[in-house]
């Protein structure tokens, strides 16, 4: 009788398999694992558990003409998986369907391994009945014959609470089947409170929804500087000075990181196929530049690098596919040769850099009297097409860079370091800043804001680093921008 016993803890084994899992799983689909309280009591939801799984809105302040002013945070994430709710739903209802299919699988087997047992009981009933007329007439038997009945019936009796229990258990299967039928149809009635669309198209909704937003962000994409994020050391290579960059005018599948170590008298560019390349130090080539450069000021721009020549204030445009000089021309009056360089010296009078508007130049002149000038310049020709003096002292900032049209200088290039003064050239105005800027390696020789990455690129101290910038923008409440 070893068969049976076999068959029916399978089946037992399977549906304990089954409530175990939807005891602790279902919860966790549908949320039951948080906790939601009322009456002024916490409240903790799974929902959204981190940035990349929802935009998020942050309105400062509501202006005297009606305009709302907020901050908009993008989430990495592409796709509709930041709706956390339709997700979870979805797959719950997946599960739904798989548990109820095995439901089905689980109804058909217990029903065939049920007609076994009830086949079984009517074989114990009738060897009961069989024993007892044996008992009764004991004249017909004999003694081994009865002995063999005694020893036949005591085999099965541990079978009939077995079987009891099994009817019990069939009886559970039922109700269990029942309830996930249940459940499916309050899953299908809260998809159709949800909305009347289905997934796929609210998902093709959604994604043209992101791209739209994506367009918009993109004008947004000029704002007031507001906060810098900490340090993100991707390198740690090279001497105390030097810069490096991608090209700000690629497309985002191009991922080439050039690197130029040293502030003097250098000529060779290392060109890296990819950031993990360049975190690796593998995959490069080199280029030799055929006049060396002077300072950390450097930027790749469409295709191509733009520097200060050595001892002189010529600045030089170099095509990286062709290997050759395109452009060359002097910078009429400014300084060169730390004449008037940044606080931490190193050549650098001339600093190039790329912001949404295009090309600049950061570099001071006799008569300025020492202070910076910022030059719009044209990439092809290197024709200064529209200067500012900004009137703060190049020799007492740390560093500079340029967003939209606005140069941000730093009070020194050492520890304790800030974001002090911002100019800028729409209305040729300026104004005294307080933003933190932590300077983790204690001595930041070059400082780049690239604007297809929106982060600040940095040389400190033999570290390349990165920081994330929070911009400030205004939002018209017609759509407008």
């Amino acid at each position: 009788m070893t068969v049976p016993l076999l068959k029916i803890g399978a089946v037992l084994s399977t549906m304990a398999m089954v409530t175990n899992w939807m005891s602790q799983t279902l919860p966790s689909l549908v949320g039951l694992n948080g906790t939601i309280s009322q009456a002024g009591t916490s409240e903790r939801s799974t929902l959204f558990q981190s940035p990349d799984e929802g935009w998020q809105v942050y309105t400062s302040a509501q202006a005297p003409d009606g305009k709302c002013l907020c901050t908009a945070v993008i989430p990495v994430q592409g796709t509709c998986s930041r709706d956390l709710r339709s997700r979870q739903l979805r797959q719950l209802m997946e599960k739904v369907q798989n548990i109820s299919q095995s439901m089905e699988v689980l109804d058909l087997r217990t029903y065939r391994d049920l007609q076994y047992v009830r086949n079984t009981e009517s074989l114990i009933k009738g060897l009961d009945s069989r024993l007892k007329v044996a008992t009764e007439s004991q004249k017909n038997l004999n003694a081994k014959s009865f002995q063999e009945l005694k020893d036949k019936m005591a085999e099965l009796m541990p079978l009939i609470p077995v079987l009891d229990q099994y009817k019990s258990d069939t009886r559970t299967i039922m109700q269990l089947k029942e309830e996930v039928r249940n459940l499916s149809g309050s899953l299908l009635q809260i998809q159709e409170e949800m909305g009347a669309y289905d997934y796929e198209e609210l998902q093709q909704r959604v994604l043209v929804l992101e791209a739209r937003l994506h367009a918009c962000m993109q004008k947004l994409g000029c704002g007031k500087l507001t906060g810098v994020s900490n340090p993100i050391t991707i390198r740690a290579s090279g001497s105390r000075f030097g810069s490096w960059m991608t090209d700000t005018m690629a497309p985002s599948s191009d991922s080439r990181v050039w690197y130029m170590d040293g502030y003097y008298k250098g000529r060779r560019v290392l060109e890296y196929r990819t950031l993990n390349d360049f975190i690796t130090g593998q995959n490069f080539v080199q280029h030799l530049l055929p006049h060396p450069w002077a300072g950390t000021g450097h930027v790749v721009f469409n295709g191509s690098l733009y520097y200060n020549k050595y001892q002189s204030n010529i600045v030089v445009k170099y095509h990286f596919r062709s290997r050759s000089v395109v452009v060359q021309r002097s910078l009429n009056t400014a300084g060169y040769n730390n004449t008037f360089p940044y606080s931490w010296g190193g050549f650098s009078d001339i600093d190039f850099m790329v912001d949404e508007n295009g090309l600049w130049a950061v570099y001071t002149t006799n008569q300025n009297a020492g202070n910076i000038v910022v030059s719009r310049m044209d990439p092809v020709t290197l024709e200064i097409l529209r200067s500012w003096d900004t009137g703060y002292p190049k020799r007492s900032a740390g560093e500079s860079f340029i967003i939209c049209g606005t140069l941000y200088v730093t009070n020194s290039h050492l520890a304790g370091a800030k974001i002090y003064f911002a100019y800028y050239t729409n209305t040729s105005s300026y104004e005294y800043t307080d933003i933190p800027f932590h300077n983790q390696y204690s001595h930041i020789s070059m400082l780049d804001y690239n604007p297809r990455e929106r982060v600040l690129y940095t040389w400190n101290n033999g570290h390349q680093v990165i920081y994330n910038v929070t911009l400030f923008h205004v939002i018209k409440t017609s759509g407008e921008l």
